[in-house]
């Protein structure tokens, strides 16, 4: 009796094929120019843009759009606000546009800290310490306004409310909001943040400047001035240097301010806006902003938008206007003027080359 068998053999493996690329972003262009093209959209648009696939939505939330507005210089400005309604905080951006006066929310901050420092760095802004159930917090909240997203930063060395904060060289000076009742606040009274180490380090300061409580602060020619109880100190963060303001800048500064143009700008007693020329030490008024503004603007708030003093208030209607020169010496201001109907915007910055607001602060954002 024979068998016969026979043998099979699998079929050959189909030949290995490369994956297919990427659609392009606009089709018969090559993505370096397509993203050229998308750079020149107005930023007002981008929702929408990322609306289209989600190769768009990556390239329009890109840091490589960023850079490639920034280097056409089809940056845009836009105001970042945060309001207070009791014990929270909303987050808002205005278009400063007199044709579209949107106020669009924002992604809640996970966290409601009172008393924080502002500042604003890159296309970031930087919400540092405040007292979380009347404990001082060294959490710092970033907010990134590319993909508008909160997320958790490096810890400050010591919890903080009310302290100073600052940009000066790319890196984020934050000087008091602690008690020095132990070795650690003391030596860590005043310390930086590099953005690119992402690292604070302590920042050596002399016992007769550390106050606790900071009530105002603002950058002046690389220099970070801070008001405190007992008059204000000045830290050189080029020179490393520490000095106290003069006694004319103290007893004229009160509440929040704005630098435009290497002056510093605030209220008086009277709720007048003046300016404080820092290289002659001497208080000026600012020319013509009687009109259109209240008599008295104690609650409101301002900043720099584009080189523009903007000043923020609440009011029963809501307006911007963008059109006003004024004088300071022999210089011309150029004032953009907000109200907000029902809401008191008191925070301020500028991000990227975009404008946000938090206290007295700005940064640049695209």
């Amino acid at each position: 009796m024979s068998y016969q068998t026979t043998t099979t053999s699998d079929p050959p493996p189909p030949p290995a094929t490369s994956p297919s690329p990427p659609p392009l972003l606009i089709p018969n262009l090559p993505d370096d120019v397509a993203i050229q093209c998308i750079a020149r959209v107005p930023r007002s648009y981008h929702p929408t843009l990322s609306l289209t696939s989600r190769s768009w939505r990556s390239t329009v939330r890109s840091p490589h759009l960023f850079t490639t507005r920034s280097l056409l210089r089809s940056t845009q400005h836009f105001l970042y606000i945060s309001v207070r309604i009791n014990s929270s905080f909303t987050w808002h951006q205005l278009d400063p546009n007199p044709q579209k006066r949107i106020l669009a929310p924002l992604p809640p901050i996970p966290a409601q800290p009172i008393g924080s420092a502002f500042v604003a760095l890159g296309p970031k802004i930087y919400v540092i310490g405040g007292a979380i159930n009347d404990i001082p917090s060294n959490n710092i909240w970033v907010f990134d306004c590319r993909i508008n997203r909160w997320e958790i930063g490096p810890k400050m060395r010591v919890g903080r409310e009310f302290a100073a904060a600052g940009v000066v060289g790319g890196k984020i000076y934050v000087l008091g909001g602690c008690v020095v009742d132990n070795w650690a606040r003391s030596m860590n009274w005043a310390e930086v943040f590099d953005p690119v180490s992402r690292s604070w380090a302590a920042v050596a300061s002399p016992i007769e400047v550390r106050d606790k409580w900071m009530h105002a602060s603002a950058v002046v020619g690389g220099r970070v001035y801070a008001m405190a109880d007992r008059g204000g100190v000045i830290y050189d963060a080029l020179a490393g240097e520490w000095g106290s303001v003069s006694k004319r800048l103290d007893l004229g500064w009160r509440g929040r301010a704005a630098v435009v143009g290497g002056v510093l700008y605030c209220y008086d007693y009277l709720g007048k806006i003046r300016g404080f020329d820092v290289e002659e030490n001497v208080w000026k008024d600012l020319k013509g902003v009687d009109e259109g503004l209240p008599k008295f603007l104690c609650g409101a708030t301002m900043a720099d938008l584009d080189g523009r003093l903007c000043v923020v208030w609440e009011s029963e209607r809501r307006w911007i206007s963008c059109a006003r020169r004024l004088r300071f010496g022999r210089m011309r201001v150029e004032v953009c003027v907000v109200r907000l109907c029902g809401l008191m915007a008191f925070l301020w910055f500028q991000v990227g080359h975009r404008l946000c607001i938090a206290w007295q602060f700005h940064c640049d954002i695209w």
